[in-house]
């Protein structure tokens, strides 16, 4: 896959039912920070403020989600008792299962506020 140039492109790479579930966390992000700006970085679609909130992609057997360390670490505990496989920074939403919407919203507030912590911080 060459280089998307937004979010759109990234997703019609792939079959329809990955489409499907990226559109779907798409609009979950979207709904948690609706003032967030979408943003290719990394080859990966991302949703930004003062700084990128969350990161996602498609793979062949799983959607990955990519709150970085933070977002991870906070919610590590949740990941383990619904089985995702989860790193570091990322958290792996496998294709066969719907999307935990309530829980992404969830991590994509924690960053927004960790985002506007961080900039308030800047500014003084």
């Amino acid at each position: 896959m060459n280089k998307p140039l937004n979010i759109d492109e990234y997703i019609t790479g792939f079959p329809a039912n990955v489409q499907q579930l990226l559109e779907q966390l798409r609009a979950i992000i979207k709904a948690a920070a609706p003032q967030a700006t979408e943003v290719i970085s990394y080859a990966m679609p991302a949703f930004k403020q003062h700084t990128v909130l969350v990161y996602f992609a498609g793979y062949a057997n799983h959607i990955g989600f990519y709150p970085t360390s933070s977002g991870i670490e906070a919610f590590k505990e949740e990941f383990t008792a619904r089985n995702y496989k989860w790193s570091k920074g990322a958290v792996q939403f496998p294709l066969n299962q719907p999307l935990p919407a309530e829980l992404i919203t969830r991590i994509v507030k924690f960053r927004l506020n960790q985002d506007m912590e961080k900039a308030k911080a800047k500014k003084k």
